[in-house]
């Protein structure tokens, strides 16, 4: 429905305030979460001999026993060396549109959505997965709602591959779109799966790394095919079945498939589940000191 409203927007209003509106929204979500992404990056590349150097941004409001904290935050300057690069990244995509900057915010739309959303177990991730399947392939093929919003909405919600890269450069202006629900939704099944492994407690990470590769191929058939019949594809059409169906061939393959259906992984009832167990052991040395 939120997709057919977008389409009903841009049909109703004018293209152009629409698009002025999303840029200011999304040069600010954009210059924040590529931040995000490039930190633990520049972390790396920076030498040690500049110093990251610690900073604290505190308001408080009251006096004495009734002051408390309305903001505290914590930062180095090698964040503010990120959000600066970020800025720049932010200032020429609002100024140009242009496809690197739009891609680099993309990238960190979809590397931030990966760190923060998470599946539980498989078969939430395989329905999810088998229902944007038909999602995805009625709104391309069914209709023109998709394709319509996609080329209308100017901001970072799609990658964009320049198909005339070769004749004009950096200055391409013919694209094939991905969008960002094309990597995010396979990206947190596929983080499912490398906790899998980990939970499986074996030297290999044969279901990451079998699903990953899997993905990218499905990814190259996509842009194949669209090259070919030069027509929008629905990628979860090509990229669903590559990610459901290489880790369960494989558990099937290894004598693994109820373990991994049976899998769960839920954080917050392990943490609670430690606590307690941390809580009744230390309660049990306090009784046997008394007893003593």
């Amino acid at each position: 429905m939120s997709l057919f409203g977008l389409y009903l927007f841009f049909k109703i209003f004018s293209q152009d305030y629409i698009n002025l509106l999303l840029t200011g929204y999304f040069f600010f979500l954009g210059v924040l979460a590529l931040s995000n992404m490039i930190s633990p990056v520049i972390n790396v590349l920076v030498p040690t001999s500049i110093p990251n150097i610690p900073f604290q941004l505190q308001f408080t409001q009251g006096e004495g026993a009734q002051k408390e904290d309305i903001i505290n935050y914590k930062f180095t300057s090698y964040d503010v060396a990120c959000l600066v690069i970020s800025t720049v990244v932010g200032v020429w995509y609002s100024l140009q549109k242009h496809w690197i900057a739009n891609n680099l915010f993309g990238v960190a739309f979809a590397v931030n959505a990966v760190a923060l959303l998470r599946l539980n177990n498989v078969v939430t991730g395989c329905i999810l997965l088998g229902g944007l399947f038909v999602y995805d392939i009625f709104w391309v093929f069914g209709t023109n709602v998709m394709v319509t919003v996609a080329k209308s909405f100017e901001a970072p919600i799609k990658l964009v591959f320049p198909q005339d890269i070769l004749t004009n450069g950096l200055s391409a202006s013919n694209f094939a779109m991905l969008g960002l629900g094309d990597i995010v939704i396979p990206g947190i099944f596929i983080a499912l799966l490398l906790r899998f492994d980990i939970s499986l407690k074996r030297k290999s990470k044969l279901y990451f790394y079998a699903t990953f590769i899997a993905y990218f191929l499905g990814l190259m058939m996509t842009i194949f095919v669209m090259h070919m019949f030069k027509h929008a594809q629905p990628a979860l059409l090509y990229l669903v079945p590559a990610c459901i169906g290489t880790p369960i061939a494989l558990a099937l393959v290894k004598g693994d498939i109820k373990t991994m259906f049976a899998y769960d992984d839920n954080p917050e009832e392990k943490t609670e589940a430690a606590e307690k167990k941390s809580s009744s052991s230390s309660g049990n040395k306090k009784e046997a000191k008394k007893a003593k």
